[in-house]
C-alpha cells in the first residue's frame, strides 16, 4: 500500500464506474486519515512499445474531474484533491524540453516545479506524449496504521487483541441448525493469546451478537469455520524499497503503464522522504510470481498460497530473493529513468497477500456480503480505501437488526467527517506513533514521514469545532 487510488487511474482496464467509486472512498478516507497523505501529483506515461495511447485516458479523467466537481457541490469540505480544473494536467514534449533546462527545486510547489525532475530524469524517447498528471497522492501505511491506533483508542469499548490467533467459531443460539436456512443470533470466538517469550497462553473465548469477517487474506479459514461456501482469490505481491541518492529533491510518483503480468508490466516508483523509494514491477519477476495466484476450491473457501509465499508472510523475506528482486526492480526502473541505476537496495519489501472476491483479479473495489439470518458479515477490501463504505453497509445492517440504534450522535458525526481522534491528536502524535511501528519493523525511520503533508489549516474543516 501506498498510493491513494483517487480515480484509479493505475487500472486502465477497470470500469469507469469502478474509477469513480475509488474517488469518492479516497475522497473519503482522506477526510478520515488526512495525516497519512503525501500530497504530491503522479504522473502516467505510456511507453512507446505499449499500443495503448495518453488519448485514450482522457474520457474519463473528464468523467472524474466532474465527479469531484459533483461531490465539491455537495460538501465544499470533499475539495481535498485541489481545484477541479487541476484535477489533471497535460504535458507535450515540447513543455517536458523547456521544464528540463530549469533549475531543479528541492522542496516543488506547482506542477511545474514537480515536472522539471520528470523532465530532467525519464527518458523522453521511451513515452508518448503528452504525459499526464493527475492529483492521486501518495498514502503512508505507518501514518495510516499509527493513525488507527490512535482512533481506537478514543472508544472505550473497542478492544484490540494483537499477537491472538482464532481458534474456532461457533454458533451459541441457533434455530434450526440442520437447515440451509437456520437462524443465528449468538457467536462464540474461540481464541489463544500467543505469548512469544515463553508458551502459548491459554484459550478463552468470547460470545458476540454479531460476527464480522476482515481477516484480510485468511478470510477463507473463518468462512469456513462458520460454514460459508465462498470463491475467491488471494495473490501473492511484492514491492520492494530502494534509496536514491541522486533525485536532486522531492520528486512525484512515476507510472510507467504496461501489460500487468507480461515482461512489460506496469513500472511504478514512489516516493519517501530521505531518498527511499518504494517499486512495483508488474512482471512475474519483480511483483507478481508464477504462482502467486491462487483460489478457493470445492473443499474450502481459503484459497491455499505455496507454503514459501507463507513463510515470507510471517517470517520475512529470505534475503537472497529479496535482493534478486529488489536489484530487478531498480533495473525495471532505470529503462525510464536511466540515472535510477545508481539507486541500492535496503533490504526492505512491502508485501503480503491481497484477497480478491469472486473470480476477477482485475477487481479494485469494496466488497461486502451479509448474512442476515446468521449475524455474519464478511468484508474483503481489495485496497484499502474501501474500508469505511464497507463499514458503513454494515452499521446499516446492524441497525436494520435492530442492534444499535438508528440516529446516534457517532452516526452523525461519522456523516459529517467530524472525528474526536484529529481533535486530540495532531501530525506530531502521528508522527510519533508511526515511527514506532517503522522501527519495529525494521524499516528506515524516514518512511514514516511524508514530504508533503496536509496543511494543518486545511484540517480545521475535518475537525470539530470542540473536544
Amino acid at each position: 500500500m501506498c498510493h491513494l487510488h483517487a480515480g484509479g487511474n493505475l487500472y486502465r482496464e477497470i470500469p469507469d464506474e469502478d474509477c469513480v467509486a475509488l474517488l469518492k472512498q479516497c475522497i473519503d478516507i482522506l477526510r478520515l486519515y488526512p495525516h497519512t497523505i503525501d500530497v504530491r501529483p503522479t504522473v502516467f506515461a505510456v511507453p512507446t512499445r505499449d499500443e495503448g495511447l495518453p488519448e485514450d485516458l482522457l474520457p474519463r479523467l473528464d468523467i472524474l474531474t466532474d465527479a469531484y466537481q459533483e461531490l465539491i457541490e455537495q460538501d465544499a469540505n470533499n475539495k481535498v484533491l485541489g481545484e477541479p480544473e487541476d484535477y489533471y494536467q497535460l504535458y507535450s514534449h515540447e513543455q517536458l524540453i523547456e521544464l528540463s533546462e530549469r533549475e531543479q527545486v528541492a522542496v516543488p510547489s506547482t506542477v511545474d516545479e514537480w515536472m522539471i525532475p520528470v523532465a530532467r530524469y525519464l527518458d523522453l524517447n521511451k513515452v508518448k506524449f503528452p504525459l499526464i498528471v493527475v492529483q492521486e497522492y501518495g498514502w503512508n501505511i505507518f501514518r495510516l496504521a499509527a493513525s488507527a491506533k490512535l482512533a481506537l483508542e478514543e472508544y472505550d469499548n473497542a478492544h484490540v487483541f494483537t499477537e491472538t490467533a482464532v481458534q474456532k467459531v461457533v454458533p451459541v443460539d441457533c434455530e434450526n441448525c440442520t437447515n440451509a436456512d437456520h437462524h443465528v443470533t449468538k457467536w462464540r470466538i474461540d481464541y489463544q493469546q500467543i505469548d512469544s517469550q515463553e508458551h502459548d497462553s491459554q484459550p478463552e473465548s468470547i460470545e458476540v451478537d454479531y460476527l464480522v469477517n476482515a481477516c484480510g487474506f485468511r478470510t477463507g479459514v473463518i468462512d469456513d469455520m462458520v460454514g460459508v461456501e465462498v470463491t475467491r482469490m488471494v495473490e501473492f505481491k511484492s514491492s520492494y524499497v530502494t534509496h536514491w541518492g541522486d533525485a536532486g529533491g522531492q520528486i512525484p510518483e512515476i507510472i510507467v503503464y504496461g501489460q500487468r503480468g507480461t515482461p512489460e508490466g506496469m513500472a511504478q516508483l514512489t516516493p519517501y522522504p530521505g531518498g527511499y523509494f518504494q517499486i512495483h514491477g508488474m512482471s512475474k519477476a519483480i511483483t507478481l510470481f508464477d504462482d502467486g495466484l491462487v483460489a478457493s476450491s470445492e473443499d474450502s473457501s481459503q484459497p491455499k498460497l505455496p507454503q514459501q509465499y507463507v513463510h515470507y508472510i510471517e517470517d520475512g523475506w529470505d534475503k537472497a530473493p529479496l535482493q534478486a528482486r529488489s536489484q530487478q526492480a531498480i533495473e525495471y526502473v532505470a529503462e525510464f529513468v536511466p540515472t535510477f541505476n545508481s539507486a541500492r537496495t535496503v533490504g526492505n519489501a512491502l508485501y503480503g497477500g491481497q484477497q480478491i472476491p469472486g473470480q476477477d483479479d482485475t477487481l479494485r473495489v469494496a466488497d461486502v456480503s451479509l448474512y442476515s439470518n446468521i449475524r455474519y458479515a464478511r468484508a474483503e477490501n481489495v485496497k484499502a480505501s474501501s474500508t469505511l463504505i464497507a463499514a458503513d453497509q454494515i452499521v446499516n445492517e446492524l441497525t436494520d437488526l435492530g442492534l444499535i440504534e438508528n440516529d446516534t450522535p457517532l452516526n452523525r458525526r461519522r456523516y459529517a467527517h467530524e472525528w474526536s481522534y484529529l481533535v486530540h491528536n495532531d501530525s506530531l502524535a502521528v508522527d510519533e506513533v508511526a515511527r514506532e511501528l517503522a522501527e519495529q519493523r525494521g524499516f528506515p525511520i524516514a518512511m514514516a514521514h511524508v514530504n508533503h503533508s496536509i496543511r494543518e489549516v486545511a484540517l480545521d474543516d475535518l475537525t470539530p469545532a470542540d473536544a
